[in-house]
């Protein structure tokens, strides 16, 4: 069985970060690890309070888990600590981790910044050149190239831009107010449009870290890139229009809507 890591901060709430990469990876047919960067308190309304793990704490357990089960591929999702970000960078160079999957979280869809000024130089400076592809929304984008984003060339440029200054593959991803579900691909120097299909369900809780987790677990499966981008955005969208519906805020989506069996029935 091919097997995949998260190093992302956990959601306590279960829509969102190790829960959802987890989640996800089981959904995807690999054996899911992790590597706990933060302890939350949150649920669909917000997030109340953060608990960081310590560098060495974090080293620790990405060695427990290099040397014993070694991972097909690697996701990284949000990381909050330029402390942290150094260790996971060192850690990936030292075992020559492979298919390094980088949720870049910086900006909210919203534009609100999340992780510290610091933090972001050390994203770009350390963890950036080691992943194998990274999947930033358009504000992280516009983080990235210095660019304003608003329209569908920008987009393509901003991709092509990213793609050439850190010599990864880039899916930019569309939003609600610009390009809907139509994410942007540059890899090796080819351009690609994903075409989604727009689904009208208000619980989106955790879509970003579903999204770089489907396509981990796929590299790890031995599919390519593009592969890997196509199955995943055809997995968030069975999860998205399975309509679950739970919590008062952004709920999460439906990461099992395709597993059943008789494990899976109700009493």
């Amino acid at each position: 069985m091919k097997t995949a890591l998260t190093i992302a901060g956990s959601d306590s709430s279960g829509g969102a970060g190790i829960q959802a990469d987890i989640k996800t990876m089981t959904a995807n047919g690999v054996f899911a690890m992790s590597a706990v960067t933060a302890l939350t308190a949150q649920n669909t309304t917000g997030v109340i309070s953060i608990m960081e793990s310590s560098p060495e704490f974090l080293s620790q357990q990405i060695d427990c888990i290099f040397t014993d089960i070694f991972p097909d591929a690697v996701k990284i999702g949000m990381v909050s600590s330029s402390a942290l970000i150094e260790i996971i960078a060192e850690k990936l160079t030292q075992y020559q981790a492979r298919h390094v999957v980088l949720d870049p979280v910086m900006v909210a869809t919203s534009g609100a910044r999340l992780i510290s000024e610091d933090a972001i130089t050390a994203l770009k400076e350390k963890l950036i050149p080691l992943a194998e592809i990274i999947t930033p929304n358009i504000p992280e984008a516009e983080e990235l190239t210095g660019m304003q984003i608003r329209s569908v060339s920008d987009m393509e440029q901003a991709g092509k831009k990213i793609s050439e200054d850190y010599g990864c593959a880039v899916l930019l991803k569309g939003g609600h107010s610009l390009n809907d579900a139509n994410d942007f691909l540059i890899y090796q120097g080819e351009a690609r449009w994903f075409r989604g299909k727009r689904i009208d369900n208000p619980n989106t809780h955790g879509t970003g870290c579903t999204l770089s987790s489907a396509i981990a677990s796929n590299l790890a499966k031995g599919f390519s890139v593009p592969e890997s981008v196509e199955r995943a955005k055809a997995y968030i969208s069975g999860a998205l229009g399975a309509m679950l519906n739970l919590g008062k805020g952004s709920g999460p989506m439906n990461h099992a809507f395709a597993i059943e069996n008789q494990f899976t029935e109700e009493a």
